[in-house]
Order: structure tokens, then C-alpha cells, then sequence
């Protein structure tokens, strides 16, 4: 138990260290991976049934040529694919913006360095040390976080588009 208490005591600590843009980056990430696993999830369970459940009404339906029943089928296409996509220009936004909060913790750890600077000179190294880590540890975090999320919404990107291309293909247009 005491292992616990010493991983979010370190946890407690990084977050200190980087200020309240860490926070808020640790935040955007969370936001990031909530969206994530629920699209992945979305794509493990509901997909399917919604899909075989769209096939089904196409296939049931007695006329499939006319202009009418084209219409039908592009719009049970176009459920599908807001279905496949829904959140994913969320996680993208997220993504953005962990490097861009990033960048906001490089410009006010150096704000503080300067500002120390200003007061004492430059040989108060330890106050100056303070502002130096609160402008790397935002940007390394909204660069990792950044990363992370690319990977993955790229992967599900493609396979929301990939799924509404082999629902499009397998309504067929004969009858």
C-alpha cells in the first residue's frame, strides 16, 4: 500500500512542477482517451449490429432500383457513417490542442525566469531553475499526449471509413 502512496505522491509533485497549464493538459488528455476508448469501444460491439441491422432493411426492401429507393440507401449510408465518426473530430481538436497548451507552458515558465531575472539578476540560479522546469514539462506532456492521440485517431479515421466503404459495397442495387 505504501507503493501507492508514494505513485501519487510523484504524480502530485509533476503535477506541481509543471503549474496549472500541466493541469490542464492532464485534463485535455483524459477528455482525449474518455473519446478514445468509447469509439473503440463503439467499434468492438454497436458497429456490427447497426451494420447487419442496415443490410437487413435493404436487403428485406422489394425494389431497390429506383431513384426513391437510391435515396434510402444513401441515407442509411449516411447514419452509418455520422454513426462511425461520431467524437472523432473531437479526439483530433484534443489532439491539437495538447500541443498548443504545451507551448503555453513554455511561454509562462519563461515569463517566470524573466520575471526572476528582473527581480534578483541572473544569479538566483535555484529560482530561476523553478521557472526553466514549469516551461519543459508542459511541452513534453502536450507533446506526449499529442502522440499518443494521433496514433489512435488516425487508426480510427481509417477504419470508421474503411466500415461505411464495406456497408456502401454490400448494399447491393439489383431487384
Amino acid at each position: 500500500m505504501y507503493w501507492l502512496f508514494d505513485s501519487f505522491e510523484a504524480i502530485r509533485d509533476f503535477m506541481n512542477l509543471g503549474g496549472l497549464v500541466l493541469k490542464s493538459i492532464a485534463v485535455v488528455i483524459f477528455l482525449m482517451w474518455v473519446l478514445i476508448v468509447e469509439r473503440l469501444l463503439f467499434f468492438r460491439s454497436s458497429m456490427k449490429s447497426m451494420s447487419n441491422r442496415i443490410h437487413d432493411q435493404w436487403e428485406n426492401r422489394t425494389e431497390r432500383r429506383s431513384w426513391h429507393a437510391h435515396q434510402i440507401r444513401e441515407l442509411m449510408i449516411s447514419r452509418y457513417n455520422e454513426a462511425t465518426g461520431k467524437g472523432i473530430s473531437m479526439i483530433q481538436t484534443l489532439v491539437a490542442l495538447c500541443p498548443l497548451l504545451g507551448l503555453l507552458g513554455t511561454v509562462t515558465g519563461m515569463i517566470k525566469v524573466f520575471q526572476v531575472m528582473a527581480v534578483s539578476g541572473s544569479g538566483n540560479v535555484r529560482a530561476m531553475a523553478a521557472g526553466v522546469s514549469q516551461a519543459t514539462v508542459p511541452t513534453m506532456a502536450g507533446m506526449v499526449g499529442a502522440l499518443s492521440g494521433v496514433l489512435l485517431v488516425t487508426l480510427l479515421t481509417r477504419r470508421a471509413a474503411r466500415e461505411v466503404e464495406f456497408l456502401e459495397d454490400s448494399l447491393t442495387m439489383d431487384h
